[in-house]
């Protein structure tokens, strides 16, 4: 018998699907349709093996829908724009472009090499001029829809990457990227308004069944939905008023002081006298270089300004200070100081000596304010404050708003903690802005029939004070699309997260050449059923995916707005406890593993070393196992279809039969159900083994139709974890056509019946006895068989029992 030889087997059959175009994706037809979707790499090199985890879960799924009778449609592009390809530029002196588009030929050979099953005709690159003519078409809706604007903002800057950075890309501190410490600047910046969408967001993720709840917990808190109150203070002798958003209006009467960001536009108005104003400039110079984040978490420091604002529910005059937790970006940039009912508040009265103010009681009895230790933040009953004493906290937070809005002194607000998602970006790499600025006509969308505005070629991408494209005379300067007078171009290029929120939708129509997506195609594929990828998207990349999609639908170019029906999240792949990267030296290259094991083993490892959505650690000890599970498989398959089977006429095995379609229902609900391809391969192990126990009986006990058929069967389980081996083993058994082609087995109902079962037996609630009895006995038979049992007789001792319980196949409960 021939050995199993991957290096062999692999590379023909791949040459045969890929003439066959075997997995190309069709709609219409009969069929139902299935798409199976994993998050699309960027293309940095080389894939490293939690690329072959993500992407061999999806082919697993993909495969076994195929042969399940769906028209799949399972495609792969290019996460492509970014910039690791301009710092690549800079290291070695080739241009991001060719350093992008050889690391996807390259990549592109590994995932052919790994057999995924992907429809190679609807690749995509979102740096291919293509693509991004529809990116820059696609913001130009967004535009014209009012959901694009520039601001000037304070922005999280990274001196690493010499670009602003969204919030969601800040973490702890640092950038999300290269890990350098995030700087706080002012520029003018392009913001799309997700805010519009908050409520749907929110609203929506109740839907979203088939998502991991940690993965919509996440998003809601993200998203961050206040209900409360706007309250207006006047400042005492101005005509201005400070606005504060509370989610506490019953403690409206025990505020004794404000506070407002540094940033806030009137701060310097307010400011009395040299001394306050040195200490408010030392303040504001402090917070800098201070992010957003680091300032929510620091100690709480303050100064006062010398101005008043008056409390409109008492009529009080109250301190104005500036403090460094109050952010600009959130809320009105002012907040209102309630020490005896919020704990921060109270640290900060007590450490500047505030007047505290009791107005909630847990008795209704007024307090001491300056007695209290702690603030009190339970529930209770107003005090000191006026009309509203004696009333639950609670109601009195509605009377309150109602009383507010009667005197025109506030309303009823809901708020929410999400910011407008920041796009503009200070490097070449990525798509340009398709705006123009005429003198005479101010800001001009472009064209869409001159789209799309193109990257130039010669660029230097040397870091400086202005952007890249900033300093390509040939592509600022241009003609206004209105006037046709001169212009310039917006240099700033979009975040690369504005690439990755729809690209989903171009795979159904990737070559469309006239329109960014085709109403009938997009509509007929999507939503994703399937999508797979890591829980570090959880809050970027999903957020801005739906909100492109509810976008979309609402300007009427789609029918659905959610794009993905069912989420999983996998885990990292780990080598000594920690993820593998090229920083820590403990990468495992899948181009090592596929030369000495076969890609059919490194795919089978990573789906059976640990459950998918827990981090798998890397063992070689693991991948060797694999590789002679494979090899034990080959050989049955081998071992049979080259030995004289003539003398195997045995009728059918029952406990055979049972054990393969044991194993077909195992495999599927593991697939289908539980996404836990890990115990869906320890099944076909188990049977494995059974059919070795088997054929291990004398030939004349053994029948030839069984085996034949057994052997099929678990060649087709085996294809969608190793796909090239199946389908060498299927030609070895004299399958018509290919493995991947054939109809997924089904599970025979009466072939899973037990000849005989295990029955309990209790007496008063104690196993006393456990007998083999023949399936399906009935209650009468089963109450006669187990009062005959020896041990249950010793216990009844001629005694017979007041009640007896039988439940057929598996108990009798006698009492006595």
């Amino acid at each position: 018998m021939r050995e199993y030889q991957p290096a062999e087997i692999e590379p023909k059959w791949r040459q045969q699907w890929e003439k066959q175009k075997l997995y190309r994706a069709a709609e219409g037809g009969s069929r139902p349709k299935y798409y199976c979707l994993e998050m699309f790499p960027y293309p940095s090199g080389r894939l490293h093996m939690g690329h072959v985890r993500n992407y061999s879960l999806g082919d697993v799924v993909a495969r076994f829908h195929r042969m399940r009778g769906y028209s799949v449609l399972h495609p792969i592009g290019w996460d492509a724009f970014g910039l690791p390809a301009e710092n690549a530029a800079l290291k070695r002196g080739i241009h991001p472009a060719d350093w992008t588009w050889q690391n996807i030929g390259y990549m592109r050979e590994q995932m052919k090499k790994l057999g995924l099953s992907y429809d190679w005709d609807r690749e995509l690159a979102t740096c291919d001029p293509e693509y991004y003519r529809w990116t820059q078409a696609i913001f130009l809706l967004f535009y014209e829809r009012g959901l694009v604007y520039k601001a000037a903002s304070r922005v999280n800057w990274c001196p690493g990457c010499h670009t602003v950075l969204a919030n969601e890309q800040v973490e702890d501190g640092t950038c999300w990227r290269c890990h350098s410490p995030v700087e706080q600047r002012y520029l003018k910046q392009w913001f799309l308004k997700i805010t519009e969408y908050a409520e749907p967001l929110l609203k929506d993720l109740e839907r979203l069944q088939r998502w991991p709840e940690r993965v919509r917990t996440m998003q809601a808190n993200w998203i961050g939905r206040s209900e409360g109150a706007e309250i207006v203070f006047p400042i005492q002798g101005r005509s201005e008023t400070l606005t504060v958003f509370t989610t506490r209006p019953d403690t409206l009467f025990g505020v004794t002081y404000m506070v407002v960001a540094p940033e806030h536009p009137l701060v310097d108005s307010l400011v009395k006298g040299p001394e306050a104003a040195a200490a408010v400039a030392a303040l504001r110079q402090a917070q800098v270089p201070v992010t957003e984040r680091e300032r929510e978490l620091a100690e709480k420091i303050g100064t006062p300004t010398g101005s008043y604002a008056i409390n409109p529910a008492n009529g009080r005059p109250i301190p104005i200070w500036v403090g460094n937790y109050v952010l600009m970006e959130y809320g009105t940039g002012a907040v209102m100081g309630v020490p005896a009912h919020d704990q921060r508040d109270f640290e900060f009265a007590r450490k500047y000596h505030l007047p505290v103010e009791v107005v909630i009681s847990p008795d209704g009895r007024p307090r001491d304010g300056e007695a209290l230790s702690e603030a009190y933040v339970e529930a209770g009953q107003l005090v000191n404050s006026g009309p509203f004493d004696g009333l639950d906290n609670e109601e009195a937070k509605q009377k309150i708003v109602s009383w507010l809005e009667e005197r025109g002194q506030g309303k009823a607000r809901v708020q929410y903690r999400l910011r407008d998602w920041l796009i503009s970006r200070q490097r070449y790499w990525g798509v340009p802005i398709p705006l123009v600025y005429c003198d005479r006509c101010g800001t001009i969308p472009v064209p869409r029939e001159q789209l799309p505005v193109l990257l130039p070629r010669e660029v230097d991408l040397q870091p400086g004070e202005r952007s890249p494209l900033a300093r390509v005379e040939s592509f600022v300067h241009t003609t206004c699309p209105r006037c046709g007078g001169p212009a310039s171009r917006e240099t700033d290029t979009m975040d690369t997260f504005v690439d990755s929120s729809w690209y989903y939708l171009r795979y159904a129509c990737s070559h469309d050449d006239r329109q960014a997506l085709d109403p009938q195609r997009v509509n007929y594929w999507l939503p994703v059923d399937q999508y797979i990828g890591g829980v570090e998207h959880a809050i970027l990349h999903l957020l801005y995916s739906r909100f492109f999609t509810k976008v979309l639908r609402d300007a009427g170019w789609l029918q659905f707005d959610e794009p993905f029906q069912s989420l999983f999240t996998q885990g990292m792949v780990t080598l000594g406890g920690s993820a593998m990267s090229k920083s820590k030296g403990n990468i495992v290259d899948p181009e090592d593993i596929i030369a000495r094991y076969g890609a059919d083993t490194a795919r089978t490892f990573v789906l059976f070393a640990a459950p998918p959505d827990r981090d798998l650690e890397w063992s070689e000890a693991g991948v060797e196992g694999i590789y002679r599970f494979l090899q034990r498989v080959w050989r049955l398959v081998g071992e049979w279809t080259e030995a004289d089977h003539s003398a195997a006429g045995a009728p059918s095995d029952r406990q055979l039969r049972r054990l393969l379609h044991r194993t077909i229902q195992r495999v599927t609900t593991d697939i289908s159900e539980r996404f836990n391809m890990n115990t869906a391969i320890a099944a076909i192990m188990e049977l494995v083994n059974g059919l070795y126990a088997y054929r291990a009986r004398p030939l004349v006990e053994q029948s030839a139709s069984q085996i034949d058929e057994s052997l099929r069967t678990l060649t087709v389980l085996l294809a969608p974890f190793a796909p090239f081996m199946a389908e060498e083993l299927w030609q070895m058994l004299g399958g018509q056509g290919s493995v991947h082609e054939q109809s997924w087995p089904l599970v025979d109902p009466e072939a899973l019946q037990e000849d005989q079962v295990t029955v309990v037996i209790q007496i008063n609630g104690k196993v006393r006895d456990r007998i083999q009895v023949a399936a399906g006995l009935s209650r009468e038979e089963l109450q006669q068989t187990a009062l005959a049992s020896p041990k249950v007789q010793g216990v009844l001792d001629g005694r017979s029992p007041r009640q007896v319980v039988v439940v057929p196949n598996k108990i009798v409960n006698l009492v006595i």
